[in-house]
């Protein structure tokens, strides 16, 4: 079955050129001039994935991901992609701070966008099951990551801390995942975006921080003392070992 990608912006130039290139990839697309139509659209049939510009009048992009993340519960299930001004750092940290999984600068290689839709969506697709059946047929189970009061379940794409669930995007479970597989052992930037950013998707290393940051965030809310993510400046970030 084709996903189905929500595009949100007000240029009608940038939602046509883009929708033909996705349908030309095999993506079934929606269309969408502003936030408010688009909110509403989403309660009854949410997409699969929502590339969403940030500067639209009456509802802009991060109130339109703020509103979809509540309709969700929280969980961040759809992923979000944003377009942002080229030069605008501060849309781009904000955007990754309430939630969005990736950002695009204006103006955009249609190419890139497609890698980076794709890739989201395969993510998406492993921590919903699809394609689990396969490997279960073949007696093959993901093993649990246990360490110290941290439980990642990669099949279930579930994480409990102190037993307590803690909800995390795709992106962040996989740098998460990448951290907690050898705690301990220092990850740079450079090697935990080539596993949350596959297929030649390149972003600022930036944007790890940020993810960092965040994931700091959902764990401080199961436990205000967590600190098990450790940073070493200049050089990136490790697991905590026990």
């Amino acid at each position: 079955m084709s996903h189905v990608i929500a595009l949100v912006d007000d240029d009608r130039n940038i939602l046509t050129s883009v929708s033909i290139a996705l349908q030309a990839e095999g993506f079934l697309t929606r269309v969408y001039s502003d936030g408010v139509t688009a909110l509403k659209a989403f309660a009854d049939n949410p997409p699969d994935l929502g590339v969403f510009d940030i500067k639209m009048p009456q509802m802009d992009g991060m109130e339109l991901l703020r509103r979809v993340r509540e309709i969700q519960g929280g969980t961040g299930t759809m992923p979000v992609i944003f377009l942002t001004s080229k030069d605008d750092e501060i849309d781009e940290a904000l955007g990754l701070a309430m939630g969005a999984d990736d950002y695009i600068s204006k103006p955009f290689s249609q190419r890139l966008l497609i890698a980076r839709i794709r890739a989201l969506l395969r993510r998406q697709d492993l921590a919903r099951g699809v394609g689990q059946a396969a490997g279960e047929a073949e007696g093959e189970e993901v093993p649990l990551i246990e360490r110290g009061r941290l439980v990642m379940d990669p099949a279930r794409h579930k994480v409990l801390w102190d037993n307590k669930e803690v909800t995390l995007t795709v992106t962040e479970f996989l740098i998460l995942e990448a951290l907690a597989q050898r705690p301990g052992v220092v990850k740079s930037r450079n090697q935990l975006l080539d596993v949350a950013y596959q297929d030649d998707v390149y972003v600022d290393d930036r944007t790890i921080d940020s993810h960092i940051k965040r994931i700091r965030r959902k764990f401080r809310g199961a436990d205000p003392q967590f600190d098990a993510i450790e940073t070493l400046y200049g050089v990136g970030y490790k697991f905590g070992e026990e």
